[in-house]
């Protein structure tokens, strides 16, 4: 091989794996990756298989929009004559091919002959001595109408949409800083008054005597305990070495305040201790004196 030269003798090109005997002509296709510089034998084409369409109509009324303006004709002023021959031989070559696809367009073509043939006729008088309507007329009303409609569908496809023009953003906000505490369940109240009727329960006074107990005091007491605090545990708001009577009505007192939202009730998670605290914001002429 010559210092100046810039391909390879066939001889040495043979020797490569994979490379093709042909190196002298373009690969027509590739198959399975490999270069195709043949079409096979026995390659069958349909024969539709090339067939091209250069223009696609929605309908009859697109097709025939699509011919008055290419002819430049007048809307309001329609040739029949020019525009139903030329409408036919589009319609026979879609019937050749597909039949189905030709039904509307044949019943349009029937009307386009019906108006051709009443504008051949003489026109009549209607009882006022006016002319009777141009048969044209219901036609170009449905032109207009599919017109100005297939412009406002236009103008709707410029829109941007969502998934095809542009998408939406999605920016993650964290929250705020302040923790959020859990809400306390039925479940978890119950525990824990549970567990105050067991500790209640070893400490038992064995003096009978009749005391009188009110629930709006044992509210009092509560608020003037969470005063000043910012959490009280709930178990601390009870006194178990006064009796079981004393605790029951602390607690139907604790119920009380958070019914009217003069308390608030919170654990730091599941499980966890209950805490109590006074609620920011007060029910108005509901709080014990």
């Amino acid at each position: 091989m010559s210092a100046g030269s810039d391909t390879l003798p066939l001889p040495a090109l043979e020797g490569f794996a994979g490379m093709p005997e042909v190196v002298d002509h373009v690969a027509v296709a590739k198959l399975y990756g490999e270069p195709l510089f043949a079409l096979p034998q026995d390659l069958y084409i349909p024969p539709d298989a090339l067939q091209v369409f250069l223009e696609a109509f929605e309908g009859p009324l697109d097709l025939l929009l699509y011919l008055i303006r290419k002819q430049n004709f007048n809307i309001l002023d329609i040739p029949m004559a020019g525009l139903t021959r030329q409408y036919l031989s589009y319609i026979e070559e879609i019937r050749e091919n597909n039949l189905e696809l030709a039904a509307e367009y044949l019943l349009m073509a029937a009307m386009l002959i019906e108006i051709k043939s009443r504008m051949l006729l003489p026109s009549k008088k209607v009882a006022d001595g006016e002319d009777a309507e141009d048969p044209r007329a219901e036609l170009v009303r449905r032109l207009l109408e599919y017109e100005q409609m297939k412009l406002a569908a236009q103008t709707l496809n410029t829109v941007p949409v969502l998934g095809r023009d542009f998408l939406r953003a999605q920016v993650t906000v964290e929250q705020s800083l302040q923790p959020r505490f859990p809400d306390v369940s039925a479940d978890d109240l119950r525990d824990a008054w549970r567990d105050i009727v067991r500790r209640a329960n070893l400490i038992q006074h064995h003096k009978i005597s009749r005391e009188e107990l009110s629930v709006r005091e044992h509210m009092s007491i509560v608020l003037r305990h969470l005063q000043g605090k910012r959490f009280v545990e709930f178990a601390d708001l009870f006194s178990v070495e006064k009796g079981m009577p004393v605790v029951v009505v602390t607690f139907i007192a604790m119920l009380e305040l958070a019914k009217e939202c003069l308390i608030e009730l919170t654990q730091a998670e599941a499980f966890a201790p209950i805490y109590v605290r006074l609620a920011y914001t007060s029910a108005p002429d509901n709080t014990p004196h």
